[in-house]
């Protein structure tokens, strides 16, 4: 009875631990799209409860931690379990610092929401659309062991790379045509960059995905396979 009872609770905590996971992907996605909400609409009232909120995504990162070294220490799980607690304590990691380029990108968007519009934000909308869906499948794929779904994710982050590009051309012909361009050109290049990294985030977590299920390791390969 006592096996009963301990199993049951195993595998409630290994439940509530896919839903915590997936609630602070959910929480870190929602910051993104609020971040370029607020420099989009130039709602600085918006990017500054987007910092404050940050401090969920922290605690949600400490109690996931705390959650998977419990499940570790009280339980010993092995093979597909240990995969997936293991790889459950470094996702988390990879979220929270997602949680800390949505605070960044909004200190950026106060300070130009304090000066005049430099040019219209289409990229980096684009970008931001591209890194949020890239989290969302990512840790979908996490949650169903969907390598197919993570080897896109992997190949989905070309396009925000290709787009940060794009912006970093267009923000260093502001600065060389005008000047007084320059202050502002910087900020929106940090921001773009800011997404890049988010989707770079995106990425470290399906490629842990395919490592948890394929025991195989796609980092720093030159090209990605077609294929898993």
């Amino acid at each position: 009875m006592a096996n009963e009872h301990t199993d049951k609770r195993y595998e409630e905590e290994l439940k509530k631990l896919r839903e915590e996971i997936l609630y602070m992907g959910g929480l870190v996605e929602d910051q993104i799209q609020k971040a370029v909400k607020s420099l989009v609409e130039r709602d600085s009232e918006l990017a500054e409860i987007i910092v404050e909120r940050d401090h969920e995504v922290n605690r949600l990162d400490v109690d996931i931690d705390d959650l998977c070294i419990r499940l570790l220490a009280l339980h010993q799980p092995a093979g597909r379990d240990l995969r997936f607690i293991t790889t459950g304590l470094k996702i988390t990691t990879d979220l929270e610092r997602i949680g800390d380029m949505a605070v960044n990108f909004c200190e950026r968007a106060l300070e130009l929401n304090q000066e005049p519009q430099l040019k219209p934000y289409i990229d980096i909308p684009r970008m931001a659309g591209i890194a949020q869906r890239m989290i969302r499948e990512s840790l979908d794929a996490f949650v169903r062991e969907d390598t197919d779904l993570a080897l896109k994710v992997c190949k989905d982050d070309q396009e925000v790379d290709d787009l940060n590009s794009q912006v970093f051309r267009e923000t260093i012909s502001f600065m060389i045509a005008d000047p007084h361009t320059i202050n502002r050109a910087m900020k929106i290049s940090s921001v773009s960059k800011y997404i890049e990294r988010i989707a770079d985030h995106a990425t470290n977590i399906a490629e842990m995905v395919i490592f948890m299920v394929k025991g195989k390791s796609i980092r720093h390969v030159k090209e990605l396979p077609t294929s898993l």
